[in-house]
C-alpha cells in the first residue's frame, strides 16, 4: 500500500463554457510575467529605465516560443510525422512540448532585435533577466505536472508522482522529474543573484552562469527520465546538448572575464543621457543661485554706499552746499 505520493491532476483543462483554460498555458504565461517583472527590477538597479525589459520581451517571448516548439518538433518528429500521426498536432503548443534549448536560442535572436532597436547591449540585458528566466522555467515545469508528462523512473519514495493510465502512459509511481527541475531552477536563480552581487558580473557572464548551472542540473535530471527520446552513443540527445552547452557557457565566462573584466557602467544610453541632463541642470541651478546671491549682495552694498557718506570731507562739502543754497533763497 502506498502511504504517500504526489497526485496528478485528473485533467489539465478547465472549461469555462466554450473557453478551455489549460494548466500548461497558464504556467507558461505566469512564468513569462515573473521573468519580465523581476528582470525589470534588476534592469533598473543596473541603471536602465523602467519598461525597457517589457519592450524587448515583446520580441524575445514570441521568438522563444517558436524556437522552443521547433526544437521539440524536430527532435521528436516521430510524434507528428510518422505513420498514423497527424502533422497538424505539431502546431498545438498548448498540449505541451517546448524545448528550452530552442527557446533560449531563438529567444536570444528576438532579444537581440529588441536591444538593437533601442541601442542596448544584449549581454547587459541578458545578465539582468537571467535569474527571471530561471524562475520562469521553475514555474513552467509545473505545466508538465498538469499534462502528466516528463516523469522519471518508477520509485516508491514518499514524494513519488502518481501517473494515471492513458493511451501513451502506464499507471504507476514515478520520480517527479518536473519537480526536481523546478526546484533546481529556483536554486539556479538564487545562485546567479548571489554571484552577481558578490562578483559584479557583467558583459553576459551572469547569463552564462545561469546557462551553465541549468545544464549541470538538466544533465542528471534528463538521465532519470523514461519518456521516448533519441539516443547518441548511449546517451539521450538532451544530455549531450546539456554537456555541450555547459562547456560553451563556462568557456565564455573564462574568456569574457579576461577580455572584458568588470561590469558595464552604462547599460542604456538614454538613461545615461537623462542622468547627465539632470545632473547638468542641477549644476546650472546652483550656479544661477550663487550668481543671484552675489548680485543681491552687490546691490545692497551699493545702496548702503550711496546713503552713507564715505568721509568727513563729504559731510563738510554737503553742509557748505546747503548753506549756499539757503543764502540764495
Amino acid at each position: 500500500m502506498d502511504l504517500a505520493y504526489i497526485p496528478s491532476p485528473s485533467t489539465g483543462v478547465i472549461n469555462l463554457g466554450p473557453i478551455p483554460l489549460r494548466g500548461y498555458a497558464f504556467c507558461i504565461i505566469i512564468g513569462v510575467f515573473v521573468a519580465v517583472w523581476y528582470g525589470n527590477k534588476r534592469w533598473i538597479a543596473r541603471g536602465g529605465t523602467a519598461g525597457t525589459v517589457a519592450d524587448i520581451a515583446v520580441w524575445a517571448v514570441p521568438f522563444g516560443l517558436v524556437g522552443g516548439r521547433l526544437y521539440h518538433v524536430i527532435t521528436d518528429y516521430q510524434l507528428y510525422f510518422s505513420e498514423g500521426e497527424n502533422w497538424v498536432d505539431a502546431f498545438k503548443i498548448w498540449e505541451g512540448g517546448l524545448g528550452i534549448w530552442g527557446a533560449i536560442a531563438l529567444g536570444a535572436v528576438g532579444a537581440w532585435i529588441g536591444c538593437r532597436r533601442r541601442g542596448i547591449p544584449l549581454p547587459a540585458y541578458a545578465d539582468a533577466i537571467a535569474p527571471g528566466i530561471a524562475l520562469a522555467q521553475a514555474i513552467g515545469r509545473w505545466g508538465n505536472w498538469f499534462n502528466q508528462e516528463l516523469y522519471g523512473k518508477p520509485t516508491d519514495l514518499p514524494w513519488a508522482l502518481k501517473i494515471t493510465e492513458s493511451a501513451n502512459r502506464e499507471a504507476g509511481l514515478y520520480h517527479p522529474t518536473f519537480l526536481y527541475e523546478s526546484l533546481w531552477c529556483v536554486g539556479v536563480a538564487v545562485l546567479v543573484v548571489w554571484a552577481d552581487r558578490r562578483f559584479k558580473l557583467g558583459h553576459g557572464r551572469a547569463f552564462a552562469l545561469y546557462v551553465a548551472a541549468y545544464c549541470a542540473g538538466r544533465g542528471w535530471i534528463e538521465y532519470m527520465r523514461v519518456d521516448e527520446a533519441h539516443h547518441v552513443l548511449g546517451l539521450r540527445l538532451n544530455v549531450w546538448t546539456a554537456i555541450i552547452v555547459f562547456l560553451l557557457a563556462v568557456t565564455y565566462m573564462v574568456i569574457s572575464a579576461r577580455i572584458r573584466p568588470g561590469r558595464e557602467e552604462i547599460v542604456e544610453p538614454k538613461a545615461g543621457k537623462a542622468g547627465e541632463v539632470a545632473e547638468g541642470a542641477a549644476v546650472d541651478a546652483d550656479v544661477d543661485a550663487d550668481f543671484d546671491s552675489d548680485f543681491d549682495a552687490d546691490a545692497s552694498e551699493d545702496a548702503v554706499s550711496g546713503a552713507v557718506p564715505d568721509s568727513d570731507e563729504d559731510v563738510d562739502h554737503g553742509a557748505g552746499n546747503g548753506a549756499g543754497s539757503a543764502a540764495k533763497g
